[in-house]
């Protein structure tokens, strides 16, 4: 029995990578992408759909947060293309403005957008904004949730093979997608792994440099969720983050990388 078990391991190591893009880092891939997104796509409809989201259809805000979504998307789009990751994504963006005081922004699998209101006045500029949504559709493209999935997949050994493990008729697998998504019930967003954050920090500065908005404004928008974190909780964009101090330093040392992109 632990033959197998060792044996499928390495079949997983071996047989079961992706890489991210910019980062190189390879990471475990169990799951089918496209089964991923419809589930996240799914989670996504069902919240804007509920009666207690307010989804705020026009105004300043949703402008800005259409504009620099578009600009952004396009931008990613072209470098993935660029460096021959086209073909491993297939995103169907939507960007909305969800009526709420949190704190907070997120990025479903497939490019699936919610910034929510009480975020704004944080992201004065749309530099600013582009920051923190960078770094959300950076989870997405490095497939953070889909690693998470994946992971769980492993612990948990669904599937017990690589061909059964990625397979989009595994009723294990998609308990796993439902139970993370809230697909049929409430939604339920990943927390992320401190390097998960820092990944996507990374990905998020080079984004939005080639999208055209200048990667200094990421240090004034960090710097003023850090000051919201000062006296009581933290913000729900900084729950699982690295420590205040932490991040600004390595972003400090990410701009010269991300500046290379910078068109202005």
């Amino acid at each position: 029995m632990k033959k197998k078990l060792v044996l499928g391991a390495i079949l997983l190591a071996i047989y079961s990578c992706a890489t991210v893009p910019l980062t190189g880092r390879k990471q475990l891939s169990l799951v089918d992408d496209t089964q991923i997104n419809q589930s996240a796509a799914q989670s996504y409809s069902q919240l804007l759909s509920d009666p207690k989201t307010v989804v705020v259809s026009s105004g300043t805000d949703v402008q800005r947060i259409k504009r620099v979504g578009g600009q952004l998307s396009a931008a990613i789009e072209g470098y993935l293309k660029t460096n021959g990751f086209g073909d491993q994504y297939s995103f169907k963006w939507e960007f909305n403005l969800i009526k709420s005081s949190e704190v907070n922004a997120w990025c479903m699998p497939g490019g699936k957008v919610a910034v929510y209101s009480g975020l704004m006045p944080l992201a004065k500029t749309d530099a600013e904004l582009a920051t923190v949504m960078g770094h959300e559709i950076g989870h997405a493209i490095a497939r953070h949730s889909a690693e998470r999935v994946s992971q769980q997949m492993a612990v948990q050994g669904i599937g017990g093979a690589v061909s059964v493990a990625s397979s989009t008729k595994s009723e294990g697998t998609q308990n796993i997608i439902n139970s993370l998504y809230g697909v049929g019930g409430q939604l339920a967003l990943l927390k992320y792994s401190r390097d998960q954050e820092s990944e996507a920090d990374r990905l998020g500065l080079t984004f939005m440099a080639l999208a055209g908005y200048d990667p200094h404004a990421a240090l004034t928008f960090w710097q003023n969720m850090a000051a919201q974190n000062k006296g009581g909780a933290p913000p729900e964009l900084l729950s699982t983050h690295p420590a205040d101090a932490t991040r600004i330093a390595d972003i400090q040392k990410r701009i010269p990388e991300a500046m290379k992109y910078y068109k202005h």
